[in-house]
């Protein structure tokens, strides 16, 4: 019996290592040393993270990662890397395959599991985010055109919004999908508008109501579907991601019924490029469940006889910046929360920013703000310049 278990150990190893050796040869062909010198070179630890990377992709990369198997000083360029060689596509398994058959399938967006993502990501504590984020809160890409830090970065963003939605004081502007009200109390602020938002997180909704005081600013814990009044414009900031194929004909009709003829919806989304595409296995299990990220093809059929397409305005690179930098802010507060998460936490977090900073300095990804209107604006529209 000892012989056998011996036997069994040397099978074992065997097969690490050449999980290891193949792993090792497909990384250097696209100049990704295993224990090299470079920033972005895989230091790994345990030879047997090879076989979660090869069997199961990116969700064995990132569970790899978060259970210490393996480091990289720089896995934003890791990431970028690999995107670029097109190594990820060398990787295929049955995992991959079953996300990608679930997205095209089920609806994993129902009313019910709509709820799943505020209480996983968006209600893990405000004062977290709070430290990572800009002042405004804004838990989206930033416009760096012209800024050189993130706070600017934001305010920019959120200037740019309300200018190509030409807000005017007086206006009830629809919020879809506020987060903590950055917007909201940014349009308020400056442009004089009432707003109403809806969220789906309790810890939100809840924050930004202190964040707002005393600005006509209203909070809702809605899910989408349920809205039913006028509004003058409407916005929607980094909440697509969370809708899902099977509703996105749902979504662009709940915004028609909302918004009046004159009025102008912005929608704000990150964009993919493949239509048939799954959702990162490991995002989905650990950062966003159920979220999908749409390609334009799928938006403009969604929205066909519903909306005029007036403007489409890709600004992803700038995502890059802006995980950048609140992967900057993350380090540099962490002590003030290692003891109330643990070091797996940490681990988590840091490699869901380096990696998203990765994926759109690859320009896999793409971040969209599409402008339209109900009938299509008299004279046509203008972006406005900056």
């Amino acid at each position: 019996m000892k012989n056998q278990e011996l036997a069994g150990a040397d099978n074992l190893k065997a097969v690490h290592n050449k999980s290891y050796e193949y792993l090792k040869q497909l990384l250097a062909s696209s100049g990704i040393i295993i224990n090299g010198h470079n920033p972005w070179d895989i230091q790994i630890h345990d030879p047997k993270a090879a076989d979660l990377i090869l069997a199961q992709g990116s969700k064995g990369l990132g569970e790899s990662y978060m259970a210490g198997m393996w480091d990289c000083q720089q896995i934003d360029e890791l990431i970028n890397i690999i995107l670029r060689s097109k190594l990820d596509a060398k990787i295929k398994n049955l995992s991959t395959l079953w996300y990608s058959l679930r997205a095209q399938i089920l609806n994993h967006q129902t009313r019910t599991r709509a709820w799943e993502v505020g209480e996983t990501h968006y209600d893990i504590g405000n004062d977290f985010f709070a430290k990572m984020l800009d002042p405004y809160m804004t838990y989206t890409c930033g416009y760096w055109d012209k800024a050189s830090n993130l706070n600017d970065a934001q305010l920019a963003k959120l200037d740019l919004v309300c200018q190509k939605l030409n807000l005017k004081p007086g206006m009830h502007v629809l919020d879809i999908g506020c987060g903590w009200g950055s917007f909201m109390r940014y349009a308020a602020e400056n442009y004089g508008v009432t707003c109403t938002g809806v969220t789906i997180s309790k810890e939100q909704a809840e924050y930004g109501q202190q964040l707002c005081q005393g600005l006509p600013i209203t909070f809702r814990l809605e899910d989408y579907r349920d809205l039913n009044e006028q509004y003058d414009a409407i916005v929607s900031l980094g909440m697509f991601e969370h809708v899902g194929r099977k509703n996105y004909r749902t979504y662009f009709e709940v915004a028609r019924r909302n918004l009046k003829e004159d009025g102008l919806f912005l929608l704000h989304t990150i964009g993919g490029q493949i239509r048939d595409h799954h959702p990162d296995p490991w995002i989905d299990k650990y950062i966003f469940p159920n979220g999908e990220v749409p390609v334009l093809g799928q938006i403009s059929d969604s929205l066909e006889s519903l909306f005029v397409i007036e403007d489409v305005h890709n600004f992803g690179a700038d995502y890059d910046k802006t995980l950048m930098a609140w992967h900057a802010n993350f380090e540099k507060h962490w002590h003030e929360f290692k003891a109330q998460y643990s070091q797996r936490f940490y681990r988590m977090w840091r490699y869901y920013l380096l990696v998203c900073a990765g994926s759109f300095r690859a320009r896999s990804n793409q971040l969209w703000q599409i402008v339209l209107s109900p009938e299509g604006v008299k004279g046509g529209y203008r972006r406005p310049r900056l």
